[in-house]
């Protein structure tokens, strides 16, 4: 009987030995940081990204007047060709992150549809320029340029835009309250500057906001581990700013091409060889749900997104766990209003 047992117990031993038992699973949860490594991160975050302004550049000379009339003519689809289509369409600041979650948008005309993917609008008037080309230099430079675009708005010219706007009677009043100086009110110019008032009031603030400004639990522990981890495999070397972005310009395809070749970027406004696949870096606030990514909207999901890029820009292959982090922390990112409206929606 001995014998049997001795040999049971051996067997179970080389059973356990080679693979047989179950593992026990490994805690998915990081490490907590400790005091001093709190508050050296959040520091460094303070020198990275600073504090987002209160207040958009050019926002000083705003009123309610002019932001009322802008926020309307933002709404307004008769500044497209066929009356189908407003900046909200392409940029919806009612359902989504300023965003329209397409590749790239449809036009007012039929069958015409954009070349870029429209970035968000959210925070746009915080970057150093416009489009991601930087082809206008603030937010009224750009207002003026999807209306009269051919594959966007499609408006034939600015004084058929004037005449849409002054055929409709509840803007003579508006016109006459947002620029009550002027000899003529209704112009392509005011136009574009009352959309680029209402645009400087679209400020998000996020979690991340609230962690800066000294609230170490206004983040989760996955969260700072996915902030470490974004600054050190080298994130940070375009993502920088209160916006993670928007304040440089960058090639796509810095270590490895990007296999669009047919979009020059910069190029196509400087004629500059350098600038040859040269973009302004997008924002990265709320970039949890302004999908898909990169200019041509070729990438479907952030996960793909941040491993793509860490692959073409810093010639690095992530780990799953240290994508699985930096995504994380984006999510903190998310202005609180949207992080509450997109988790009631689940």
């Amino acid at each position: 009987m001995k014998y049997y047992l001795a040999i049971l117990i051996a067997s179970l031993m080389f059973f356990v030995s080679c693979g047989g038992g179950k593992e026990e699973p490994k805690d998915s949860v990081p490490k907590a940081m400790t005091q001093a490594e709190e508050t050296e991160l959040l520091n460094k975050a303070k020198q990275l990204f600073g504090v987002l302004p209160e207040k958009m550049p050019g926002s000083e000379n705003d009123n309610e007047d002019i932001i009322a009339l802008g926020k309307k003519l933002y709404f307004e689809t008769a500044l497209s060709a066929n009356r189908t289509q407003s900046c909200n369409t392409c940029h919806d600041i009612i359902e989504k992150a300023g965003v329209d979650n397409k590749k790239t948008s449809d036009g007012a005309v039929h069958g015409k549809v954009g070349r870029r993917n429209s970035p968000t609008v959210l925070n746009a008037g915080y970057q150093f320029a416009q489009f991601w080309d930087g082809r206008a230099k603030d937010l009224k430079e750009q207002a003026k340029g999807p209306i009269l675009n051919p594959d966007e708005m499609a408006m034939p010219t600015e004084k058929e835009a004037e005449k849409r706007i002054s055929q409709l009677p509840e803007y003579m009043d508006l016109f006459k309250k947002a620029f009550p100086n002027a000899k003529k009110q209704i112009t392509y110019d005011n136009i574009a500057e009352a959309i680029a008032a209402f645009e400087r009031t679209l400020i998000s603030k996020s979690r991340f906001d609230n962690y800066i400004a000294g609230n170490q639990t206004a983040l989760s522990n996955e969260e700072k581990v996915g902030l470490k981890t974004f600054i050190e495999v080298g994130c940070i070397t375009c993502h920088t700013g209160p916006l993670f972005g928007g304040n440089i310009y960058q090639k796509a395809g810095l270590v490895h091409p990007y296999e669009n070749t047919e979009d020059l970027g910069r190029y196509e406004v400087t004629k500059v060889e350098s600038d040859k696949y040269m973009f302004k870096v997008p924002i990265l606030r709320n970039v949890i749900l302004t999908f898909p990514y990169f200019h041509d909207g070729a990438v479907a999901t952030i996960d793909e997104a941040v491993k793509k890029m860490a692959y073409l820009n810093l010639g690095k292959d992530l780990k799953p766990e240290e994508i699985s982090a930096i995504v994380k922390f984006l999510g903190s990112l998310t202005d609180v209003d949207l992080e509450k409206k997109n988790l009631a929606k689940k």
